[in-house]
């Protein structure tokens, strides 16, 4: 099995538990981490036989934009299970960020990370 990255997306959406982080909207950072057979791209160096980034990136942005989720948690899940829907991987890990985090205390960020992999 081979894995594609997209490393560090940027969103700014208005996600979040309270009523200013809905309101005011904030930065959000993402990785997309997919296991899969890459086998045929690679001897046909064809667009059409492997994951197209493109594509992922879109529907991610896409969730971003068209839904409101209170948790990281929920908005790493959905986004999970689409691209398990959408494209033929083995698995995917997605890492959600909030880098503007107000804990009354200093930190880079935090993060929720969701690996799930497909049913057999």
């Amino acid at each position: 099995m081979e894995v594609i990255r997209l490393n560090n997306m940027i969103f700014y959406a208005h996600h979040g538990y309270y009523q200013a982080e809905r309101e005011l909207g904030q930065k959000f950072e993402v990785d997309v981490e997919m296991e899969c057979d890459l086998s045929a791209a690679m001897k046909s160096d064809n667009l059409s036989d492997t994951i197209n980034y493109k594509t992922v990136y879109q529907r991610v942005s896409e969730i971003f934009n068209n839904y409101k989720f209170n948790l990281l948690e929920s908005l790493a899940d959905r986004i999970t299970e689409e691209i398990l829907e959408l494209y033929p991987i083995h698995s995917i890990r997605i890492r959600v960020r909030k880098p503007q985090v107000s804990l009354n205390g200093f930190l880079d960020n935090v993060e929720v990370e969701i690996f799930k992999k497909r049913d057999a």
